[in-house]
């Protein structure tokens, strides 16, 4: 007699949940591929590496190169602007979306409120080269719009692109503008999250719309507020790379320069790979620690975290 053993529960799922499996499997190759793989790399921020060497290097220096950038005065200079840039986004740049759904889910006219939140998030979806072209003639001295209408009210033409203390303003206000719209969506979805039956309590006790949202609408977009502004905080030396390589110049170098691009130069322009790489090596793992932290204090005073 042959005993016929029935497939396991493991594989009755995955016949019948297939579909989903795919899915899952999509991002979590790419993580692999482009996330996790290239973590290899970073030994040689403990090893000497060469363009057209072995890949792990060719000895081992130990901390050496985190001891240049130490040493480096230049690096303590761009990882200050980095702080500033990231830190006046932060503090100007995540408030905005919170505030603008409160203000359109005030809005009870659906269609202006569809269009006013599809022109909103738009500006997420332009490539950061059109943004950056965007600020560029905006700004310029002669013929821009903000000149012009500086004109107007009898003020000289300003040179935004080549002043130092500009540039922050000019990367954290086209940062408002570009992703505002988009962050709000989830505030939105969160706001959709609370019990209407609370409005009314509150309404019956007396409470206005001013009450409303301080007692009732904010303690319930806290934890979404607390989980974004977490990951908001881990990367606060992440600044976009893309946007500031594009934006700025070697006349407002002293304030615009931020280790992603530094990175960039040291690693394509010295080949000083295995110093570039503890430079990003560090600016991780300060990250992790951030994370880390601003969770903790988050589960202290906030009662919520990521975990």
């Amino acid at each position: 007699m042959t005993i016929t053993r029935a497939p396991g529960r493991g594989f009755r799922s995955l016949r019948r949940y297939w579909p989903f499996y795919t899915m899952i499997a999509v991002p979590l190759v790419y993580f692999l591929i482009f996330k996790y793989g290239p973590m290899v790399g970073n030994i040689i921020a403990f090893r000497k590496y060469l363009p057209g060497g072995p890949w792990e290097g060719t000895s081992f220096v130990g901390f050496k190169y985190f001891g240049m950038f130490i040493a480096d005065p230049n690096f303590w200079q761009i990882f200050t602007n980095t702080l500033q840039l990231s830190v006046a986004s932060l503090i100007f740049g995540f408030p905005f979306p919170i505030i603008f759904a409160l203000l359109l889910n005030e809005v009870r006219q659906r269609t202006f409120k569809g269009a006013v939140q599809t022109i909103s998030y738009l500006p997420h979806f332009l490539s950061i080269v059109v943004v950056a072209a965007l600020v560029k003639d905006m700004l310029t001295p002669t013929g821009g719009l903000v000149n012009i209408a500086l004109s107007w009210v009898g003020l000289a033409p300003v040179a935004f692109m080549q002043d130092s203390n500009a540039f922050v303003w000019v990367y954290v206000i086209s940062g408002i503008w570009q992703e505002m719209g988009w962050g709000a969506i989830l505030y939105l979805a969160a706001l959709t999250g609370i019990n209407s039956e609370l409005y009314e309590a509150a309404a019956m006790d007396g409470a206005g719309r001013w009450n409303q949202t301080l007692h009732v609408t904010l303690p319930g977009i806290l934890p979404t507020v607390v989980v974004l502004l977490v990951l908001n905080i881990g990367n606060v030396l992440n600044v976009g790379f893309e946007k500031v390589l594009l934006l700025y110049n070697p006349t407002i170098y002293d304030k615009a320069d931020v280790l992603s691009t530094y990175l960039y130069r040291m690693a394509m322009d010295m080949n000083s790979f295995s110093y570039a790489t503890a430079i990003g090596l560090f600016e991780s793992v300060l990250g992790v620690i951030l994370v880390l932290t601003a969770n903790w204090a988050a589960k202290r005073f906030a009662n919520s975290g990521l975990w």
